[in-house]
């Protein structure tokens, strides 16, 4: 009956050193993927176009126990249409090479912050 008791003393004390150490640390995961936003026929045969610069978007989500935020798709989207937003594109304007980025960081198993950033090429056509 003795050893039983030291037994699960133990047992419990390598459990609490366990969930603190994975309490103490974090971890984080990042996807790449490309994307149009929009489907745009256009000949390229001659440079009838110029590049004006970079377009950038941004969108957070926070989850704790796994509730809240939105689904990886609508991250993605929100990040596009703030991207579109901050384009500021006038008639003759488009995005071209859409790019989106999602880092996902774990701060405990409990609470995690998403963060998805979405980059394109801004050309204007002559």
């Amino acid at each position: 009956m003795v050893q039983y008791g030291t037994t699960m003393k133990k047992f419990f004390l390598l459990c609490a050193v366990a969930v603190a150490a994975l309490s103490l640390t974090s971890c984080g995961v990042t996807s790449t993927a490309s994307q149009n936003i929009t489907e745009t026929k256009v000949v390229l045969g001659s440079k009838n176009f110029k590049v004006v610069g970079q377009a950038y978007g941004e969108a957070k989500a926070t989850y704790v126990l796994g509730i809240g935020g939105l689904r990886r798709s609508a991250l993605i989207n929100n990040a596009i249409d703030e991207m579109s937003k901050n384009a500021k594109l006038t008639g003759s304007q488009t995005l071209i090479n859409t790019t989106t980025h999602t880092a996902t960081k774990l701060i405990t198993p409990l609470y995690i912050q998403r963060t998805c950033t979405a980059t394109a090429t801004i050309i204007e056509f002559e």
